[in-house]
């Protein structure tokens, strides 16, 4: 691998963050409840991890695990989220909506995104969920308060996925959104999956734990191997 591929990393508190920071991760996805897929983290927690290191760190908003599909009140606490975010030293958020339908939420992105004031906006893999993913970024790429998409090509792992993440990396191409995958990635598998893809970022989790479990603390040795990997040329 010859050139910078960005690595985000999730961190699920302050010495995660600190963990990632220094073992070569760009950028941070903050979230808690990693076992359910990722949840809001507390705004403590927020703040601790936004004045504790210097990367980027983008901030999960989701109420709760049962579902994509968000009514009134859901909505109206990720208002509440979004806005208390905002005013932290966050980079972003890492957000997604589906309607009742299985489309992506227009009414609910028109009605939360104007709230975000300065962050970068990823959608996140609510849009696995989709049954056009290609349609589905179609319609993404008319926000451009988001620049991010975090994907793994569907329901199966980003590995099983790479056909379409491809497709969907060249369908981003003439437009300022990017594709992140993410989900079931490998350290060994890395260098391959980049060059069949194209993606220029990668989202990693439990792979960089120790022994690979979301409860785990991030192994320091696994992700600076994994950053010397993406990172060639010693590059941040």
């Amino acid at each position: 691998m010859s050139r910078h591929t960005g690595l985000e990393v999730i961190a699920t508190c302050v010495q995660d963050a600190l963990e990632a920071e220094r073992n070569g991760a760009d950028r941070i996805e903050l979230i808690t409840a990693i076992t359910e897929g990722g949840l809001t983290p507390g705004i403590g927690m927020v703040k601790q991890v936004t004045e504790a290191v210097r990367i980027p760190v983008n901030v999960m908003v989701r109420p709760h695990s049962r579902s994509f599909v968000y009514d009134k009140l859901d909505k109206e606490t990720m208002a509440e989220e979004i806005q208390a975010i905002a005013a932290t030293k966050a980079s972003g958020i890492v957000i997604g909506l589906l309607n009742e339908e299985g489309h992506i939420d227009t009414a609910g992105l028109d009605e939360l995104l104007p709230l975000a004031g300065h962050l970068n906006v990823t959608f996140h893999r609510a849009f696995d969920e989709l049954e056009d993913q290609l349609a589905g970024l179609r319609i993404l790429q008319t926000y451009p308060r988001i620049n991010r998409v975090l994907t793994s090509g569907g329901l199966k792992p980003a590995l099983q996925a790479a056909d379409q993440i491809r497709a969907l990396e060249e369908a981003s191409r003439e437009s300022s959104l990017r594709i992140l995958a993410g989900s079931g990635l490998t350290i060994e598998g890395i260098s391959e999956f980049v060059a069949a893809t194209g993606v220029s970022e990668v989202h990693f989790g439990t792979a960089v734990r120790v022994g690979s479990s979301g409860l785990a603390a991030i192994d320091s040795e696994r992700l600076s191997r994994l950053a010397g990997i993406l990172h060639p040329n010693g590059d941040k």
